[in-house]
């Protein structure tokens, strides 16, 4: 699974009654509360039948890249969490780490196109059935 659109969306406000027209400039201001979005990947997690493979993608900054990706792999319950640094985002090429439930971890040999990558995780994913 992909990344979530957003971890936070705004929280509807039955005080403000802007849902179908102008929302007025008030004196005082505006305060936007946020909330959660669904956990989609926990979701899935929850509810796959037995043979289902589930694998995450955690976007880090390099520092806690690995850190964080076990953490959401053992969090969430995944079979594998391919752990992309901050500036693969928008980005043509990755670098990136498999780590697996068993906490074995594959590294891309170096930064590689994105396209290949794909390939380079299919095949990754065929040997560690």
């Amino acid at each position: 699974m992909a990344a979530a659109v957003a971890d936070y969306r705004p929280k509807p406000n039955p005080d403000v009654e802007a849902a179908h027209g102008k929302l007025r400039r008030l004196a005082d201001g505006l305060t936007l509360q946020l909330e959660p979005t669904p956990d989609l990947l926990a979701a899935c997690s929850a509810r796959r039948t037995p043979g289902q493979r589930l694998v995450g993608f955690a976007l880090e900054p390099r520092e806690r890249l690995l850190t964080s990706a076990r953490e959401k792999l053992a969090r969430k319950g995944l079979d594998l969490i391919v752990a992309n640094p901050l500036e693969t985002m928008d980005a043509e090429h990755i670098e990136a780490s498999v780590v697996g439930a068993a906490q074995q971890v594959h590294t891309t040999p170096g930064a590689i196109p994105k396209e290949v990558f794909a390939r380079w995780l299919i095949g990754l994913l065929d040997t560690s059935r």
